[in-house]
């Protein structure tokens, strides 16, 4: 009798690859900032700055902790995040750190900082959906939410993260003279104009079209009952788990509670 093949660990597999890439990455910024030069000379040949090496040494810092927020969430509010998103969600800081800071993707590639903002607005109008089930998960008071409520709620939630993520950006950039709104160009050459705006109004409009498309996406699921929304929901952690990346397995691979946003989109929460 052969042995059962053991299933990978997909969410895991992608967590431990992700997080090496960004621990070793953090390493190599952190020593390229104590020996790169302070500024950058007028006619000299390009090369990187300490400015650059401390915004991939923050940017791969802030990664790092971002990776274990997930795992914090789902233990401290008792819910279970799908093992879909979480991949989503490693991939895409993946992305948008080792790819687009440390390998300079967004100086290589025009429009790679516009293709993850698109994404994140999807991921984020995605997340909507969880947030309006979480909040109206109670059973002593029955809200009967509309599709087109849920819809656009999802639709806000995700713009207005979108503004925050800018508004953060703009700050860092300002106190500790970094350039995470690329209003430089790599050379450290300040953008003039329309020029210096394109980044964050780009990122900004592209960011509310993904949350749009997620907001359509959700709307007509819940109103057809084509079980999209469910499968990257967030949902309650069944009564005697330990929540966590361990916990509520069951609930990710089915989707969460039965029923649960579906139900209450087309007409309550069941009594």
């Amino acid at each position: 009798m052969t042995a059962p093949k053991r299933r990978i660990d997909w969410p895991r597999a992608v967590f431990f690859f992700v997080f090496a890439t960004l621990a070793a990455s953090a390493l190599y910024a952190l020593v390229a900032f104590l020996s790169a030069p302070g500024g950058r000379a007028v006619g000299a040949s390009f090369a990187k700055a300490k400015s650059d090496y401390a915004l991939m040494l923050l940017q791969c810092a802030l990664g790092l902790l971002v990776m274990f927020l997930p795992s914090l969430i789902e233990r401290r509010l008792r819910i279970a995040i799908p093992g879909l998103m979480y991949i989503v969600f490693v991939v895409f800081l993946y992305a948008a750190i080792f790819l687009g800071e440390i390998r300079s993707f967004y100086f290589r590639f025009a429009h790679w900082d516009l293709v993850l903002h698109t994404f994140s607005g999807l991921m984020l109008g995605a997340l909507g959906f969880s947030v309006v089930d979480i909040l109206n998960d109670s059973d002593r008071v029955k809200v009967r939410l509309s599709p087109l409520f849920v819809s656009l709620f999802a639709f806000f939630f995700a713009v207005s993260l979108g503004v925050l993520w800018e508004v953060y950006e703009f700050s860092v950039d300002g106190i500790f003279g970094l350039n995470m709104q690329k209003f430089a160009r790599e050379d450290g050459s300040p953008l003039a104009g329309r020029a210096a705006l394109a980044d964050t109004m780009g990122d900004l409009i592209v960011d509310a079209a993904g949350a749009m498309a997620a907001a359509a996406g959700g709307f007509f699921s819940i109103k057809r009952r084509m079980g999209l929304v469910e499968k990257l929901r967030i949902s309650r952690a069944p009564r005697g788990s330990s929540g966590g990346r361990d916990g509520g397995v069951a609930a990710r691979g089915t989707g969460g509670r039965d029923g649960g946003a579906a139900a209450r989109g087309t007409g309550g929460r069941r009594a």
